[in-house]
């Protein structure tokens, strides 16, 4: 008799253990959280292993007994010693597996196990990655190929006079080079002998000698020797100040000069209050650097304000400084004075109000904003709001969203604010000016920004203010081109799109009218695409379209190929985005490893509205119709063989990302009224379409590190913020301007507004929290439920003023049920139990009670949105992602910006840290700091970068957020070095903990920041440890070998919920 170790023996490891709140400390450092069934496994495959019982063979009851006893008792001896305050650790509990299977007298077991340990050990010690070598002063450092391939490079662009672009000859001898360093210096550590410095440099001098490369190895002796000897001091120039003009030419073709000295008291009123951490002499000359005679007035502008910029890596008040330098540009441009005129302020009062009667003259914004009281709202306007601004914020509202004219912007910050403020409260009668100053101070002083549509377009003629429309095609010609047309129009007014294509009948089904064979879904997704890239959006963002599929639809494995740079261009769509709409039957498949069947949506009509236990009876149905002859067009394949490829595809081109149908639609408010058949461009939206409704979602983001002190969140400032945001999301519904029918029919009936938060990150650094730690899935947890109270209630109170939304007879609302209830028919549908946590920290009684006395105003009001762009704005981090890096290069359409974690640096400073050779550690390794040595140890475990902290943290967070949720969330997830294993686990993780979709899956390259002497990124060279396998050769669900990382390149067009 046999006995699966996955039923009784492993049946009560997934019950919760004494462990649960400990994390495990891995060998580089990463905390993870303990888990009981990773023991279990690492015994099981023990056991296996000794007895050589094969993987997908069951273990013998005795074996599963013996296991499942082992696992017991090393839980057990773990938790008394972490009870007692010892750290868990991966050595340590493999360790105690060890010393358990010799107690227990399995001595062959434990001997192998001990053999296995030391092996593995001995790999990771000669790994070149792991190798240690001693610096010149004594301290050690990893042994990093690419600074040997820079080190080599720059010889031999010294040694020929190289200019531009590396040769391919030379790029091939510095791979070859490397690639012989790399073993000679694997050699040399097997062997005993020390790594230092000066060996390895020895050694790369003898290499060069012996591939006759004798100038390039002439070349490194020299600059070797420059090094060890110090250079003489450069005398500085002597010149009189006072005799330094610079000749311009001014818009109006006019010449004028301008001296070193206004250039300095410019730049000295920026760096006001910063002259301890800001050189002004330096910027002054470097300033100076880029000019020349006959040079353009806005050169000179640029060339101060780059100034600043490029010195942004060494100190984050530089990009204070550089922001208050393009406000003066601004101030200039606008109102005709400098930044450090005395009069600024009240001439700013006057500004506003010509600029209000000047904008609607010339049709730039709408006539009803000189209804307001401009006086009162003039004298309210706080100018030093302007000095909260980071470079990247400012230059970000100066080139795309202040209004201008022939090239001259007409609005200042706080004029900017204010127009957003007004244009929202347009409808609010006798208490427009009052609404007017309540929503300007949120969004002025950073509390609560509104998406980028609403910056965009509120107080305009046009105001497009909602981020997102879904709709679904139906399966005619007709509609279809009528969908392809709405994306046009949407698109050009800033719209992001997400468009359900489930319905379209696939490849090789009968088309009635002709008799003839359609092509399927996939030449109409190549229409839709082009038209994306045809129509951008209101001229300032790419036009930006993700298309979903149902994993039952006949051309899914076309589908999910899309993205590919290889095959047939006329199926690829480089240019959109693709989503998998998965129902959980297929999950169920995939877990018990059975046969999938896909059909064309013409032959199954129904499955396209049907989920849950609806859904997987009526699919069965059709199964057992196509195995009786019943249907004719269909194809039968494993589950696992399809779930392969799409995380084969997910990991070689970032698409299609993974979605949930089921818990998407089971938790729905509105399930009353249609299906949920898609989510929208950034994954967070999930509204019912129809032939006959656009679904439409208006999107603000809650800074909530403005709402966050060290001891935790300011309740009372959030729950204020909270309110002011529900009512100006409202708000946006009644002044929108709806570009197609369908989508003001849906808006107006429902009324969904999607808050969200960005800053999450910023927010545990200021309580000095990990985002891997079980306090910031604690904190996660708390805050989403204190803003899902008060959002909720806050609808509920707005309905009390101005009646419920058109729909709301029937709804969850209706009937009781808030989102954190839902969880439970998620479970039931499913029939099995869902893994989230559902404890309350606050009393809902209030809630409950409001909503039924009142109802709701909003069919959906919570939606966490990605913010890339508005958290740029705003100077902190986006959405509730974890920091990327400490350091890397942002590109966007504003060009290219320095990203330095200030809150890193602050914490720096205090320690006395931050300094040039930290500057240069940060951009040696990329950005994290777990290799600077210097750095202790409790500040890197504050400030783990996105790609070391495990996913199941960032999964658990996403989960303790998504039962407070009525909608979704973007999230992204990180994987170091990605395999098939990881990602199938990563995904089944977050399909168990309920989360309703998932955003883009990100992998590490190669080198991320720029170094100073080389870029390795373009030369494509990579060692031959580092080197990248097929991604689709390494996904494997069942087991994983050794699978090393690649690239995952993905273009991220999507502004539309930022």
């Amino acid at each position: 008799m046999t006995k699966n170790p996955s039923s009784d023996s492993q049946a009560t490891l997934d019950q919760p253990t004494d462990l649960s709140s400990f994390t495990v400390v891995k060998r580089n450092g990463i905390l993870v959280p303990f888990r009981e069934k990773r023991i279990y496994h690492a015994v099981e495959a023990a056991f296996r292993d000794t007895k050589q019982v094969k993987k997908n063979e069951a273990l013998s009851e005795e074996i599963a007994e013996v296991v499942g006893e082992t696992t017991k008792l090393v839980v057990e001896k773990l938790s008394l010693f972490a009870s007692n305050g010892t750290s868990l650790s991966v050595e340590g509990i493999q360790d105690m597996v060890e010393v358990t299977l010799m107690d227990l007298g399995h001595h062959d077991v434990a001997r192998d196990y001990i053999i296995y340990r030391d092996q593995h050990k001995l790999f990771r010690e000669d790994a070149p990655q792991n190798l240690k070598v001693e610096r010149r002063d004594g301290s050690q450092a990893r042994f990093n190929p690419m600074k040997i391939s820079a080190t080599i490079e720059a010889a031999f662009r010294v040694s020929r006079n190289l200019q531009g672009p590396s040769p391919q000859e030379v790029i091939d001898a510095i791979n070859l080079l490397t690639q012989k360093m790399i073993s000679r210096t694997v050699h040399l550590h097997k062997k005993g002998i020390p790594l230092t410095t000066e060996l390895l440099q020895d050694e790369l001098e003898n290499q060069l000698m012996r591939e006759g490369f004798f100038k390039v190895a002439k070349e490194m002796i020299l600059a070797r020797a420059d090094v060890i000897t110090p250079t003489s001091e450069k005398e500085e120039e002597e010149s009189d100040p006072n005799a330094r003009k610079f000749t311009f030419i001014t818009e109006k073709k006019q010449k004028k000069t301008i001296t070193d000295k206004e250039l300095k008291k410019r730049i000295a009123f920026a760096c006001r209050g910063l002259e301890k951490e800001v050189s002004i002499k330096d910027l002054l000359d470097l300033c100076i650097l880029n000019f020349y005679e006959g040079m353009k007035e806005k050169e000179v502008d640029l060339a101060v304000i780059m100034a600043a910029r490029s010195q942004i890596e060494k100190n984050p008040a530089y990009s204070k400084a550089a922001s208050r330098l393009l406000l003066d540009v601004l101030y200039r441009e606008t109102m005709g004075l400098v930044a450090s005129d005395k009069k600024l302020k009240k001439q700013h009062a006057q500004y506003f109000k010509e600029y209000i009667k000047h904008a609607i003259s010339i049709d730039r914004i709408s006539k009803e904003l000189e209804d307001f009281d401009l006086e009162r709202l003039a004298d309210v306007m706080d100018l030093e709001r302007d000095d909260k601004f980071y470079l990247l914020g400012l230059q970000n509202l100066y080139d795309r969203y202040f209004i201008h004219e022939n090239d001259r912007r007409l609005e200042t910050p706080q004029i900017f604010w204010m127009r957003v403020a007004m244009g929202l409260s347009i409808n609010e009668g006798a208490e427009k000016n009052e609404r007017a100053i309540e929503f300007y101070n949120v969004l002025s002083t950073f509390h609560y920004t509104s998406a980028t549509p609403t910056l965009f377009n509120s107080g305009t003629c046009t105001p497009q203010l909602s981020s997102c429309y879904l709709s679904t095609v139906m399966d005619d010609l007709e509609h279809i081109f009528k969908i392809v047309s709405d994306d046009a129009k949407l698109s050009k007014w800033a719209g992001g799109l997400g468009n359900d294509w489930s319905n379209v009948r696939a490849t090789g089904s009968r088309i009635k009218g002709t008799n003839g064979r359609s092509q399927g879904v996939i030449p109409f997704l190549k229409v839709a695409n082009d038209t994306a890239v045809a129509v951008n959006q209101g001229g300032k963002r790419k036009g930006a379209l993700c298309c979903y599929l149902e994993t039952w639809h006949l051309d899914i494995e076309d589908f999910v190929e899309l993205r590919k740079n290889t095959g047939d261009e006329r199926r690829r769509t480089h240019d959109m985005n693709t989503a998998n709409w998965i129902p959980d039957l297929f999950m169920k498949r995939v877990e018990s490893n059975k046969s999938w069947t896909l059909f064309s949506p013409s032959d199954v009509p129904d499955l396209h509205d049907l989920y849950g236990a609806a859904f997987e009876k009526r699919y069965n149905e059709y199964e057992k119709m196509a195995e009786e002859g019943k249907i004719a067009l269909f194809k039968k394949i494993e589950a696992v063989q399809l779930w392969r490829k799409m995380l084969s595809m997910l990991f070689e081109t970032g698409h299609p990302w993974i979605t949930f149908k089921d818990p998407s639609n089971i938790r729905s408010t509105q399930d009353h009224k249609g299906v949920v058949h898609s989510s929208n461009l950034c994954t967070e939206i999930l509204l019912n379409t129809s032939k006959d409704e656009t679904a439409v979602c208006n999107l603000g983001s809650i800074n909530l590190a403005a709402h966050t002190t060290p001891q935790g969140l300011d309740k009372e400032k959030l729950a204020s913020t909270i309110y002011t945001a529900i009512r100006m999301l409202d708000n946006v519904i009644d002044i929108n301007f709806y570009p197609i029918a369908e989508a003001k029919n849906a808006n107006m009936r429902h009324r969904p507004v999607g808050l969200g938060m960005m800053g999450f990150q910023d927010a545990l650094y200021i309580q000095e929290i990990s985002y891997a730690s079980h306090e910031a899935v604690q904190f996660a947890d708390e805050s989403m439920e204190f803003i899902s109270y008060h959002a909720i209630l806050a609808s509920s109170k707005l309905a009390q003023e101005r009646g419920t939304y058109e729909s709301y007879k029937g709804s969850k609302w209706d009937r009781g049920l808030l989102p954190i209830d839902t969880i439970a028919l998620l479970a039931k549908e499913r029939g099995q139990k869902v893994d989230v946590d559902t404890n309350c920290a606050l009393d809902w009684t209030p809630v409950r009670e409001s909503v039924k006395a009142h109802g709701m105003r909003n069919s959906n009001t919570m939606a966490i949105a990605p913010t890339a762009t508005i958290s740029n704005i705003t100077g902190i981090t986006q959405s509730i992602e974890p920091m990327y890096r400490h350091l890397f290069v942002k590109s966007n359409l504003s060009g290219e910006f320095i990203l330095l974690n200030f809150a890193l640096v602050e914490k720096l400073k205090e320690l006395g840290l931050w300094d040039e050779q930290m500057v240069d550690d940060l951009k040696y390794f990329d950005g994290i700091i777990s290799e600077i040595e210097r750095i202790p140890d409790d500040v890197k475990q504050i400030f783990p970068t996105a790609f070391e902290i495990d996913p199941e943290w960032l999964i658990e967070c996403a989960s303790r957020r998504q039962k407070w949720l009525d909608m979704g969330e973007s999230l992204n997830l990180y994987l170091s070095e990605p395999s098939g294993k990881k990602m199938h686990q990563m995904y089944m993780q977050a399909w168990n903990k309920g989360l309703k979709t998932c955003y883009y899956m990100r992998t590490l390259a190669a080198t991320q920041i720029e170094k100073s002497t080389t870029d390795i990124n373009k030369r494509g060279l990579q060692p031959r440890w580092m080197k990248s396998k097929s991604a689709s050769s390494n996904i494997d669900v069942e087991r994983s070998d050794k699978e090393k990382p690649v690239v995952c390149n993905m273009d991220e067009g999507c502004e539309s919920c930022q």
